[in-house]
């Protein structure tokens, strides 16, 4: 071992061993940590670069379901991918949709939580009543929601029917003027508890002290929420917002349930799009153009909202 590693000291020669023992010791643990953490981060990178590499040279190529040419093909799918305007369409859908479900679900799950952070009699009750949405797959929430829309059968229908005091044949699936209203239904449904859970959680952690102070001097609710919630939960709801952007912006499970993407392609998300190039026309060059735009825009979106979340700090 090089004599740098011996510290210079004044101390006799044990003292100076000792010392030099235990940087030795503790030179080999940090190693021994790394050589434990290095197998899994070798299956993470192997587990999540791969698929992205495999994913951009199959961009490159032109294999469909009747061709299997895997030369070099340029920028021929990204071309077709920027003609495209069905793509262009369902990604406008998938906008539309983020753009109303978000901003609901936030408002709703704020106004919940705000409801029960007060201790009130079965608070625990309803809170785990209202959970329950959230832990159904969405494929089996949007098959329900499907039954209940019903055109003859659904109790939506009938109910309606009961208050005007007649038969309602609404088409709450095929109807271009409620599919929409039909889909958001459902979406703001499942997934607005998520929303509570997390601001419940938040809320609960305001410091009560500085409520207290604002109620002592005269602040109304208005200016305690904004000025002192607020600034408060954030952090939290900045989370909770972006989690819910990136998994609305790849909606797909309630949209299928529901209309498959119809009437017409009327309510095709971008997840839906790629889905029917990729596994019914089997476009898989296309389809690998079409998701390795999805992966650069979600990663332009978390890197912004990211740093966002930074700088507010």
């Amino acid at each position: 071992m090089p004599a740098s590693c011996f510290p210079l000291t004044n101390s006799n020669p044990t003292e100076a061993f000792l010392a030099a023992t235990r940087t030795l010791a503790a030179t080999r643990d940090r190693r021994f940590k790394y050589v434990l953490v290095a197998p899994s981060i070798f299956v993470l990178l192997l587990i999540g670069i791969f698929p992205l590499v495999y994913l951009v040279l199959v961009s490159f190529q032109n294999i469909t379901m009747t061709d299997m040419d895997t030369s070099f093909q340029g920028l021929l799918n990204y071309r077709e991918m920027i003609r495209s305007t069905r793509m262009w369409e369902s990604l406008l859908h998938t906008v539309i949709f983020t753009a109303i479900a978000l901003p609901v679900e936030l408002v709703l799950g704020l106004a919940m939580a705000q409801l029960f952070i007060d201790r009130i009699p079965g608070r625990q009750v309803f809170v785990a009543l209202l959970v329950l949405p959230v832990v159904i797959s969405p494929i089996v929430a949007g098959a329900t929601w499907s039954l209940m829309f019903d055109n003859r059968f659904g109790p939506i229908n009938q109910i309606i029917g009961w208050l005007i005091g007649g038969e309602a044949t609404i088409l709450w699936t095929i109807n271009p003027n409620l599919v929409y209203p039909a889909i958001l239904v459902a979406e703001i449904w499942q997934w607005t508890p998520f929303m509570f859970l997390l601001l419940l959680a938040a809320l609960s952690a305001v410091d009560k002290s500085q409520l207290e102070a604002a109620s002592i001097d005269g602040a109304g609710w208005w200016r305690t929420f904004f000025r002192i919630v607020l600034p408060a939960i954030w952090p939290v709801m900045a989370i909770a917002i972006l989690i819910r952007g990136l998994d609305l912006f790849r909606l797909f499970d309630i949209v299928w349930a529901l209309t498959r993407g119809g009437p017409g392609t009327m309510t095709e998300t971008i997840s839906i799009f790629a889905y029917v190039k990729g596994f019914q026309q089997f476009d898989t060059s296309f389809t690998a153009a079409v998701a390795l735009l999805i992966i650069v825009l979600l990663s332009i979106v978390v890197m912004l909202a990211l740093k966002r979340v930074e700088l507010a700090r």
